[in-house]
């Protein structure tokens, strides 16, 4: 698997990172063989929140990179904050106090990548721009961005950040494609032409933040998975098809069709299986063709004006 560049920060990692939301299910041994799964296929982003399984994700991560399982100097480690029962928290005590506990579960002194988790309505831009000051200059954090935020917001945060914002997490998959049905539908009288994102994709072209994917493999908001849904059998019909052609699995062409796309995004595949990091591993080695991609768009249900 070949590196990316993540924004223009001259930090690269792998094109696919892998979600670690749900490793806290597993036994210590379990976990080092799925990230050594992970290192094997040339994956070298994890993706990491202090809200998962309120933080024992990280402190099961953390375990594993004592155990010589990674070496921390090998990957990309990533995390976000800014989720808190009942509200959203960017302010700037927060933020700070995130990252320090991050840091200990994950035993680690740095964080290469940290976002902030959701938009907060009450968020002071230069307070944020305070804490990324001070977390930047304390090496504790060596770059920024931001997680399910529209273009506006995130220009109105670089407006007073002095430090990129290198990438945005967004909900995309080839069920769920809201980022780029208004932009295929431009001035056209149908739902499809309404712009929900404030055109948060070219936005991210043109400024060199890279858009990393979550929910790869779901439709609708953690609805269920896309893949042998009933749902979409003619989805699922043509990614059996392409799958045949390309000699990997229905799953790997739903992530395939994410790497294809020019603005180079970051898929996050979350699996708490080896054989499963392995299969999705494979979209790397796939290149779609522009009619293969469309195809499947317009097998999820959509249509072109």
């Amino acid at each position: 698997m070949k590196d990316i560049e993540i924004g223009r920060s001259g930090l690269r990692g792998s094109q696919i990172a892998l979600g670690c939301m749900r490793i806290d299910s597993l036994a210590d041994a379990d976990l080092a063989a799925l990230l050594t799964a992970a290192r094997d296929e040339g994956i070298t982003v994890f993706d990491h929140a202090d809200i998962y399984a309120d933080g024992r994700c990280e402190e099961a991560f953390g375990r594993a990179l004592d155990a010589g399982v990674v070496r921390r100097d090998e990957i990309v480690l990533q995390s976000k904050a800014g989720i808190r029962p009942g509200r959203y928290d960017l302010s700037g005590a927060h933020l700070i106090a995130a990252v320090e506990a991050s840091l200990r579960r994950l035993r680690t002194d740095r964080l290469d990548l940290f976002l902030l988790h959701r938009p907060d309505a009450l968020v002071d831009p230069d307070e944020v721009a305070a804490a990324f000051d001070e977390l930047h200059a304390a090496g504790k954090v060596l770059h920024f961005g931001v997680s399910n935020h529209s273009a506006g917001q995130i220009a109105l945060l670089a407006g007073s950040v002095r430090q990129p914002l290198v990438a945005d997490q967004l909900q995309l998959s080839v069920a769920h494609t809201p980022l780029i049905d208004a932009g295929l539908n431009v001035n056209m009288a149908s739902a499809a032409s309404l712009d929900h994102d404030g055109g948060t994709l070219d936005y991210c072209r043109l400024h060199g933040i890279t858009i990393q994917p979550w929910s790869v493999l779901q439709h609708g908001y953690f609805a269920g998975s896309l893949v042998g849904s009933a749902e979409y059998p003619a989805l699922n019909e043509e990614l059996s098809a392409q799958a045949g052609r390309h000699g990997v699995t229905p799953a790997a062409i739903a992530v395939a069709w994410l790497l294809r796309h020019p603005a180079a995004m970051l898929p996050v595949v979350g699996t708490t299986r080896p054989a499963r990091v392995r299969e999705l591993a494979r979209a790397a080695d796939v290149e779609l063709t522009r009619e293969e991609w469309y195809s499947l768009y317009l097998a999820a249900g959509n249509s072109l004006p």
